[in-house]
């Protein structure tokens, strides 16, 4: 869910902002995460905060290509929740919000999600493709894109054309 279908990323560089005043270039922390920058650790906690996954922003077309995959693809919303005891209630509101279509049967809160079985994973978390048993797509985030080891898919284009040339390959 998080730097797949909610942009995460907007809300860390103003929280880096009101925290030191400087708001940060994509150069600044390319490679890494945010709050991996030296002095910049306890941002993560505001992870921990209630309401920090409420207003997220929408990744750019994620919501008209999710509801084109639903056309041919049973689609999962997984997401590794369970750190962040806040988040269930905010990424669920938010996730009936943005993405009303996809029936709440299909939200996975999880830990771990070595758990998923399931043909195909989009996540920007190698250690989640690492141990999934179908098709990863790493999806374009700062924190992995040193990475080499998945299909990479840089927006919802991208995605929308690998499902499509899987489809017309029969999967």
């Amino acid at each position: 869910m998080d730097e797949v279908i909610a942009d995460v990323g907007p809300k860390f560089l103003d929280l880096y902002e009101q925290e030191y005043g400087i708001r940060l270039n994509k150069e600044d922390y390319w490679g890494k995460k945010i709050y991996q920058i030296n002095g910049a650790d306890h941002i993560r906690n505001f992870l921990f905060d209630k309401g920090f996954f409420a207003d997220l922003p929408v990744m750019p077309g994620s919501q008209e290509i999710v509801r084109e995959l639903m056309e041919h693809y049973e689609i999962f919303i997984t997401t590794a929740a369970m750190e962040f005891r806040a988040s269930l209630e905010d990424k669920y509101d938010w996730l009936k919000r943005h993405f009303p279509f996809i029936h709440w049967k299909n939200f996975v809160f999880c830990g771990d999600k070595s758990v998923i079985a399931a043909d195909y994973m989009i996540d920007d978390h190698v250690f989640n493709l690492q141990t999934f048993q179908g098709i990863g797509l790493l999806y374009t985030a700062s924190h992995n894109i040193h990475e080499t080891n998945f299909i990479r898919v840089n927006n919802w284009e991208e995605i929308r054309t690998f499902f499509r040339q899987e489809l017309e390959q029969g999967k």
